[in-house]
Formats: structure tokens, sequence, C-alpha cells
């Protein structure tokens, strides 16, 4: 028997925004209803929506009020919510290369002692997940990964880093991610990937999409320069596995 789905809220954001929240939490479950509910308005437009921004568990839709009226356009968005996402959507799966520990990954000895294992343990973990995109944000290419299993959940750094490198894979409360750019962080830095998850000069300029999954194999320092290289004039890094 399906779990009863409830509706989710409508908030006004602003004058021309209404966020549709589905969780109160982080919550993979209401994260791939927020997803479902973004591809279908993406399938089936509504005359006046503007842009939809994903998260983790809600939608941000942009709307100009002059065509559409708030109270229209939130009956149309709990109609879309109800429908049931369809089994088969198209996602792809990304095997993510990153080189862990040392100067690439400062924190990974520290997660070991504070989790009472060692650091080779802490990467053979992180190299079995299984993850999803379930958000991107914060800075361009910003991807926020579900599915961090719960051994390695750490709470996030007391005081965060001014700046930390980019393409930085790190851990943060119960989720990992891959940061593109350099930038503050106050999670706890395992290792470094040579991809880009945002490029200004390639097609497509973002490589990961909400609901993309991904797993990780570790590379020595030696292939992470060879591929940072690469990775800079535009080459993905990343292998795009097939189903």
């Amino acid at each position: 028997m399906e779990a009863t789905l409830h509706p989710p809220r409508l908030l006004p954001s602003g004058d021309s925004a209404i966020t549709v929240e589905f969780s109160g939490h982080i919550d993979d479950a209401a994260n791939r209803r927020v997803l479902a509910l973004d591809r279908a308005v993406s399938a089936a437009p509504i005359a006046g929506v503007t842009e939809t921004v994903p998260t983790y568990r809600s939608l941000l839709v942009h709307y100009d009020p002059c065509q559409i009226a708030f109270e229209t356009l939130g009956e149309k968005l709990l109609a879309l919510a109800k429908v049931p996402a369809p089994p088969n959507a198209k996602t792809k799966h990304w095997r993510v290369p990153v080189t862990y520990g040392g100067e690439n990954g400062i924190d990974l000895e520290h997660v070991a002692r504070t989790l009472n294992t060692t650091p080779d343990e802490i990467v053979a973990r992180h190299v079995a997940g299984d993850y999803r995109v379930a958000m991107i944000g914060f800075t361009p290419g910003w991807s926020y990964l579900s599915g961090l299993e719960k051994f390695l959940h750490m709470p996030r750094r007391q005081n965060p880093r001014i700046l930390t490198p980019p393409g930085t894979v790190s851990i943060g409360g119960v989720q990992t991610g891959i940061q593109c750019l350099a930038g503050p962080s106050g999670w706890h830095l395992i290792g470094r990937t040579p991809m880009r998850t945002y490029h200004l000069h390639r097609k497509p300029i973002f490589l990961l999409e909400p609901g993309d999954r991904i797993s990780f194999f570790a590379i020595d320092e030696k292939r992470f320069a060879e591929q940072d290289k690469a990775a800079e004039h535009g080459d993905p890094v990343a292998e795009l596995m097939t189903s």
C-alpha cells in the first residue's frame, strides 16, 4: 500500500513568487516530489511562470502577477503536485573521480578520528555510496547530494573557513557535496575532484542536474593533476554511465 502523500503548503514569496513546500526538513522523499513537480511544470508550461528553482524540500516558482494571479497559480501547482511522478524518469549516472586526503582533503584524518575509524575506512565508505543530486545552489555548480551513509554523518565545523579550494568534496551534517568554485565552507573537506560541475565556456555549462545519480571513485594526485588540466579546457572528466 502506498504511503499517503500530504499536499504541499503554498507560501507567498514576495509579490511575484510562490514557494511550494513539501516538507519542513531535509527529506529525500520530499525532494523527489519537488523534482517531479519541477519536471511537470516544465512539461506543461503555465502561462505567466518565468522560472522554477528546485531545492531540497520546496520548489520556488517565479511568475508575472500581471499574467496570472497567486490563487490561480497555486491551484494549478497543487493539481500538478498530485500527479504521480513517472517511474521511468530519465536521470544520468555519473562516476566522479576524487583524490582523498592530504592537501586535497585536509579534514579526512579529523573525520576519521571523530568517527573512531581510519581514513581508509572513511574513503571506502564514501566511494561505496550511491548518491543523488538533491539540489544545486549557494554558488554556481555547488551540488548537494543525498544518500550519505549514516555512519559518515558529521556536524558542521564550528568555525567555517573563509576560503576552500574549487572541486572540494566534503561532508556536512547528513549530506555530502561537490563544490565547484573556491569559496567559504563550514563542511569537512575530505577530497577534491578535477570535475567542473560548472564551466562557463563548455556545453553544457552545468554538468550535473537535480535527480542525477552520483558515485565516486578514488584517484591519485598524479591523475588528479592530469584530469584537472583536461577539465580546465572543458573535458567533463567524470564518467557518464550507461544503463
